[in-house]
């Protein structure tokens, strides 16, 4: 898998599926679940809302919970056919998530999850956090 980061609006991303960071709406989407919809207006055919976790020190699950935000989309993703996904920073805006902490679950949980997505890209709102995605994706995988 091709993994990028880029800063800018996500939705303009052209791709197969975004993902929403969500809140626990949807017919009940658990936090560290998720769940697609049509893309409607959007240039990606899908939606993928993936329910991140809100910060509370650390020391509650957040990190396992923000992991499976991201194994569980590529494992809708997959459902879907989809071969290019779109992703936010998840949890890092109002849920309060530690932007470093967060990249570095991003990045280490997209490498380590199996998928049949070819294309993903981390799509920064800021400079700050597209410098964190860059440094984080420049470091070699661990075997």
């Amino acid at each position: 898998m091709d993994i990028q980061a880029v800063q800018g609006d996500i939705t303009a991303q052209e791709v197969d599926a975004v993902v929403n960071a969500a809140n626990q709406a949807l017919g009940g989407c658990a936090t560290g679940d998720a769940k697609a919809t049509p893309g409607f207006q959007l240039p990606a055919r899908w939606i993928i809302h993936a329910v991140g976790p809100r910060w509370r020190g650390g020391d509650k699950g957040e990190a396992d919970l923000l992991a499976s935000c991201y194994r569980r989309s590529l494992e809708v993703a997959d459902e879907l056919g989809v071969t290019s996904v779109a992703y936010p920073a998840i949890s890092t805006g109002i849920y309060g998530y530690p932007s470093e902490d967060a990249a570095q679950i991003a990045v280490a949980t997209l490498r380590s999850t199996p998928t049949e997505v070819e294309l993903v890209r981390l799509v920064a709102f800021d400079e700050a956090t597209h410098r964190l995605y860059k440094q984080l994706l420049e470091k070699p995988l661990r075997s």
